[in-house]
């Protein structure tokens, strides 16, 4: 399966759905109360409906394959996530643009939505490597990318300009297809004690 492919995953706790303008209204209510570090890119409520468009309109480009997560104990989308600098030819995949609405934080849900995304690129896919990144200065990130079991390939410092001008040093995590066993454990535990 190509890794742009739009399809659902599933499980007890999470689905994640291809994103649509129908995630809207759920989404905009998971963007309340959200910390909005100048180090993170998250929508505010009045941009989840563009922040749909944007993400839609990568997907058709065949650069990202986003979706909605929703949260099967409440019924609710509660966040959003990607697959991203999609590299079909060398099955290589970024799990990236997460964010998650502050209900779902600390709980099942990311565990559970990142055991899918890992289990469809390696087992559907066939991808040979995951990578996550994220801003130096997430520190909440960095611990929760080290906590499914990435290991740290090193930092692209003045990796990219924000929007303010301010130099970014991105921290490269990935999976490889060998340790993806261990980590696909770790991860099982975690949910089966939650």
């Amino acid at each position: 399966m190509l890794l742009t492919t739009a399809v659902t995953l599933a499980n007890d706790y999470v689905r994640l759905e291809p994103l649509a303008q129908a995630h809207a209204n759920d989404l905009r209510d998971a963007t309340v109360g959200l910390e909005h570090a100048w180090y993170t890119s998250v929508p505010t409520g009045d941009t989840v409906e563009h922040e749909i468009d944007r993400r839609r309109g990568l997907h058709e480009r065949g650069d990202m394959n986003p979706w909605a997560v929703r949260d099967l104990s409440s019924g609710r989308a509660v966040g959003m996530t990607t697959f991203c600098n999609i590299d079909q030819a060398n099955r290589h995949v970024e799990i990236g643009y997460t964010w998650l609405g502050i209900r779902a934080q600390r709980s099942a849900v990311n565990t559970a939505a990142k055991h899918l995304l890992l289990s469809h690129a390696f087992d559907e896919c066939d991808a040979i490597a995951v990578e996550f990144r994220t801003h130096w200065h997430n520190r909440q990130s960095r611990a929760a990318i080290e906590r499914l079991g990435a290991r740290r390939d090193g930092v692209l410092r003045n990796h990219q300009v924000s929007p303010d001008g301010m130099l970014r040093d991105t921290v490269v995590y990935s999976i490889l297809p060998h340790e993806w066993p261990g980590v696909r454990r770790g991860l099982e535990a975690r949910l089966a004690s939650s």
